[in-house]
């Protein structure tokens, strides 16, 4: 056999014999074409130092992500636990009565950590709730509160500059607080 040649019965390795791709065929316009399937890839680039892109934005908002996701996932797992508790209470007054219950437990529990964050951290909380719950703000308080607190809160949001009907949109403007947010779920941030 001469050297750069390969028996049919061989292969030739390669360095990561793990990462290979199967060829599938595929036919489109009455033509048999090969084709791979590839994983999606997020290429984020240098920090860069220029005037087009301020890095300190982006290192502000991983900073407030950080210190705003664990609440919104205290949100999301409260409320699986409240809904569960929900199905079991028969009586409407008796479900008020344990709303108003918890209610008063998650004030006294966190609201000197709510106090605390800056209006854009409320922000940020406000649509993580929307993504954790697939629910906006507005919509929680209306349903568990009823649609007059619900306006009232709306109202003294949008005086701070905040919207409680802001929705999570992660292929739209909020794409990069998602591309953050695997960063910090796969526990790379």
């Amino acid at each position: 056999m001469v050297s750069g040649q390969t028996d049919t019965n061989s292969f030739i390795s390669d360095t990561l014999p793990e990462n290979y791709y199967k060829l599938h065929s595929v036919e489109r316009d009455g033509i048999s074409l090969p084709e791979i399937n590839i994983r999606e890839a997020v290429i984020i680039g240098r920090p860069s130092t220029s005037k087009k892109f301020p890095y300190w934005k982006y290192e502000r908002l991983v900073n407030n992500l950080r210190k705003v996701y664990p609440y919104a996932l205290v949100v999301r797992a409260r409320l699986e636990q409240i809904n569960a508790a929900l199905e079991s209470i028969p009586d409407d007054k008796q479900r008020k009565k344990y709303l108003r219950q918890i209610e008063k437990d998650v004030f006294g529990e966190y609201e000197d950590d709510i106090r605390d964050m800056t209006i854009s951290q409320g922000k940020l909380l406000i649509k993580l709730i929307d993504r954790e719950t697939l629910n906006t703000s507005y919509e929680l308080i209306r349903q568990y509160r009823g649609g007059f607190s619900a306006a009232f809160w709306q109202s003294i949001a949008r005086i701070f500059g905040s919207n409680l009907k802001a929705e999570y949109d992660p292929y739209g403007e909020d794409a990069i607080m998602e591309i953050i947010l695997r960063e910090i779920e796969a526990g790379k941030l």
